[in-house]
């Protein structure tokens, strides 16, 4: 009942924002947001055979993994980053830095994609970065600075007129006069809470003194929550560089996010981040410190917030950690549920190139947290990266699928004959 009112009620904001042009000619978004047509027609359609898909399986030979696992091609995706499946298991949104949302589909279950082509056509999308769903089946496309709603997206995307609607508008995400082309890939999650948590990385390396209040206010260089229609927002997280992936301990209902930490400090520090909140409004250290522990010299002479929380774990330097998520599935063997799945996605910021690898991430009884390499290969003998994994995200049969913005692809983890 809750869900539906708050479909309603976006849906009366979104007609009321029409009326209220008066004569002006409604824009596709406010056409969609009424159920009316836009007289878009065309899809863009990706090839999923040819030489271009047999040169990413080329390169999947040389990816190795622990004993029974195995990794195929499941999708040509170009420039795919954040991925969110569908709760029906009918369709993959795959979000990107650029300006297109790309809806994947298997339609024989083979577990392999039979179709890619791109999500509301008639949208002009501005680095819609992060989709995530709603257990119920809402879709939330999380861009620069905007957030769009979705309902039904696993049905509507069959057509080029989807239902669409603004949870929040642009400007209202952070001040316009904070755009920046810089750390701009936002992701989302939905809690155990029942809100929407989005990431709001800040554009500089360090931020400078002048901008730090403003951004601790409004949740840049944190993390934002609100309620799934769109009111509510608070500062869940400060202190963060860069966040590009999040995610719930199943068990106890904790965030858990990754960060990327500060470049031009040297090859090996600071080390990268797995962060552990546990309560409302804590700070995570920047730009204070630079990753870890490892002080920033623009802040040397500075007293650092005494409540700083330290990161769970501590990763290589420059490997740049994005997206992550639990397991919970079946498929693999018992040691992995519950453990953080997490893509290193590789630094500009290095003499020798780290990263480009897919990483797991244990638990132990009492909290304690340690990471290990799990699929790796993807930077080979010359230091040339032949692939850059961005998300991990679970499939309803237990495999991961692992996005690559570089080779523009979604590949598919099993283990066993599965």
């Amino acid at each position: 009942m809750q869900r539906a009112m708050s479909f309603l009620a976006i849906t009366a904001f979104s007609t009321g924002q029409l009326l209220a042009q008066g004569g002006e000619v409604p824009s596709n978004l406010e056409k969609l947001s009424n159920f009316q047509t836009t007289g878009v027609t065309d899809f863009t359609f990706v090839d999923q055979g040819g030489d271009y898909a047999a040169g990413i399986r080329k390169t999947l030979e040389r990816i190795t993994l622990p004993d029974g696992f195995k990794i195929e091609l499941y999708a040509v995706v170009p420039d795919a980053r954040h991925i969110a499946i569908g709760p029906q298991g009918v369709v993959t949104f795959v979000g990107t830095r650029k300006e297109k949302v790309w809806s994947v589909t298997d339609r024989n279950k083979d577990r392999v994609a039979d179709e890619v082509k791109d999500f509301a056509p008639s949208l002009q999308f501005t680095i819609p970065n992060g989709p995530c769903f709603s257990k119920d089946g809402f879709l939330y496309i999380a861009e620069q600075n905007r957030v769009l709603l979705f309902p039904a997206a696993e049905y509507f995307y069959e057509s080029p007129d989807v239902a669409a609607f603004t949870l929040v508008a642009r400007g209202d995400l952070i001040p316009e006069a904070e755009e920046s082309y810089n750390h701009t890939s936002r992701v989302c999650k939905i809690g155990p809470d029942g809100k929407i948590y989005i990431s709001l990385g800040q554009p500089f390396n360090v931020t400078p003194p002048d901008k730090v209040a403003l951004y601790q206010k409004i949740g840049m260089g944190g993390i934002i929550r609100m309620n799934l229609d769109g009111t509510g927002r608070e500062v869940y997280a400060t202190g963060i560089r860069n966040s590009v992936g999040h995610d719930f301990n199943p068990e106890t209902g904790d965030l858990w996010f990754t960060d990327n930490q500060v470049d031009g400090m040297g090859d090996d520090i600071p080390p990268g981040e797995i962060n552990h909140q546990t309560a409302a409004g804590q700070n995570f250290g920047f730009p204070w410190y630079g990753g870890g522990s490892v002080r920033t010299t623009e802040y040397a002479g500075e007293e650092p917030p005494a409540d700083v929380v330290f990161p769970a774990v501590e990763t290589v330097a420059h490997g740049a950690d994005l997206g992550m998520t639990f397991y919970s599935g079946k498929m693999f063997p018992a040691r992995y549920r519950n453990a953080i799945f997490s893509a290193q996605h590789g630094s500009w910021n290095r003499t020798t190139p780290v990263g480009a690898r897919v990483m797991v991430t244990f638990i132990d009884a009492e909290g304690n947290a340690s990471t290990e390499p799990f699929a790796e290969g993807w930077i080979d003998e010359n230091g040339e990266y032949l692939g850059r994994p961005v998300d991990v995200a679970q499939m309803h049969d237990g495999s991961l699928l692992v996005s690559d913005d570089l080779a523009g692809a979604l590949y598919r983890i099993s283990y066993g004959n599965n």
